[in-house]
């Protein structure tokens, strides 16, 4: 399999390190359910048939954290982006917010 790098382009599978799933998001550790949001975020995982959007590290690269979403079944993969750039879109803006 060969992941292609926004920054560095195709590369071999070798040059990155798979840390999981990048779908789930970390809970609010101030809510009233804290503890049982953590428990389904660190243990409970499904793992359909299909598209997974999975985290990537370039560690033989530019050292860039990546979101590669790949059909499971197939390994083909449809798109490569910054994880750094995913997360800033998904983040409402509270500039300016007292």
């Amino acid at each position: 399999m060969r992941i292609t790098c926004p920054y560095c382009g195709n590369r071999s599978l070798d040059e990155f390190l798979y840390h999981g799933d990048a779908e789930p998001q970390r809970p609010d550790a101030t809510a009233d359910n804290a503890m049982d949001a953590f428990v389904s975020y660190a243990f409970e995982r499904t793992n359909p048939p299909g598209q997974h959007h999975e985290l990537w590290y370039h560690e033989a690269g530019c050292h860039a954290w990546l979101v590669v979403t790949r059909h499971v079944s197939t390994h083909a993969i449809s798109s490569v982006d910054i994880a750094r750039d995913l997360a800033k879109a998904r983040t409402p803006n509270t500039a300016g917010r007292a």
